[in-house]
């Protein structure tokens, strides 16, 4: 076989096999990436130039190896080359840095985990059986909770991915007449605090389980929140916080089937007043086939979740009328989410 056969490396043009052979690449590249992370190259980088055997020796690396994974990041530009066997960290590259803004070192550690892995290689299965490879451990949350250094990045991969959201629901959303607020899985607070912060006449309360809720009153108390705001452990499933004038839930019904997602939305529905209020925060996929980010999101959660999944426009305002809701899009977000207001029907 000649050299130029076995080369795809190519344009597209009209190869119709360049899609698929991009796809499998895919997985060099990010296995590249994964181990930048994992030897920490970027924090070694942060600060200069080294020389790969230099880096090596910081990582605890064999040389050889790593200037290879060096070649391939340099060529998806997070770092390059300054001299022969010389590497410096570019723009993108220093979002691997720990200390990064919105630092994406958590997000690489969380989808390179094993048994993310794992899960990604049994989609087949998952397929087959109906069964989500995770159920075997309950929930991805109980996995990630037997995991404390895995648990820690999801909440901050959680935090980075939820700032921008939540920035633009309190400033996208007109939160007159409401006094009082209810973030069901409100998680280390994110939400909860935009919202207080945009809006100083509102009081909230956190509802969620018992390992994540410290987090959220370190977080709101950091931001001169605590008097603003409850903190409630508990279980969505079984109650919420009765008679406030709103509910946020945000990725929290993308999580279920619509069975589950059902008997969370009917829990809250109960809870609320007959003039309540619910934002949710989700993703609403196209009916057709144009590209949206929400596709891969939903395949992670195909991977991750037993039953989690997400909906197009109409199936969502389907299931919100099913829990007695009438819900209205309201405004796009940030990461291709949306903000959904649901009234009660009756």
């Amino acid at each position: 076989m000649s050299e130029a056969t076995i080369d795809h490396a190519g344009t597209a043009g009209d190869d119709p096999t360049f899609t698929v052979w991009e796809l499998i690449r895919g997985l060099s590249r990010f296995a590249a990436v994964h181990t930048m992370v994992d030897l920490r190259c970027a924090d070694h980088l942060k600060d200069g130039p080294l020389t790969v055997e230099e880096l090596a020796r910081r990582c605890e690396a064999n040389a050889s190896n790593l200037g290879r994974v060096l070649r391939m990041t340099a060529a998806l530009g997070l770092i390059r080359q300054v001299a022969p066997n010389t590497y410096e960290l570019t723009e993108s590259g220093m979002t691997l840095c720990e200390d990064a803004p919105n630092s994406m070192r958590p997000a690489v550690l969380v989808n390179s985990e094993i048994g993310s892995w794992l899960a990604t290689n049994a989609v087949p299965q998952t397929v087959r059986s109906g069964r989500g490879y995770m159920a075997r451990h309950g929930t991805y949350y109980d996995y990630l909770a037997g995991i404390p250094e895995i648990n820690h990045a999801f909440n901050e991969f959680m935090r980075s991915r939820t700032e921008p959201v939540a920035a633009a629901v309190a400033s996208r959303y007109d939160f007159s007449g409401v006094g009082t607020l209810v973030d069901v899985g409100g998680g280390n607070g994110t939400m909860l605090a935009a919202i207080l912060r945009a809006n100083p006449g509102i009081r909230g309360t956190l509802l969620d389980r018992d390992n994540v809720v410290p987090d959220a009153r370190a977080n709101l108390s950091a931001q001169g929140l605590a008097d603003r705001a409850e903190l409630v452990i508990g279980d969505f499933f079984a109650s919420v916080p009765a008679g406030a004038d709103a509910y946020v839930m945000a990725s929290i019904v993308h999580n279920w089937g619509d069975e589950d997602a059902l008997r969370v939305l009917g829990v809250v529905r109960e809870a609320m007043p007959d003039d309540g209020r619910v934002l949710l925060v989700d993703i609403l996929l196209p009916d057709d086939d144009r590209p949206h980010v929400g596709r891969e999101m939903d395949i992670r959660m195909l991977t991750v979740f037993d039953g989690g999944r997400e909906r197009t426009r109409s199936e969502y305002l389907d299931l919100l009328k099913q829990a007695g809701l009438r819900g209205r899009v309201v405004a796009d977000l940030p990461m291709g989410l949306s903000l959904i207001e649901a009234l009660p029907t009756g």
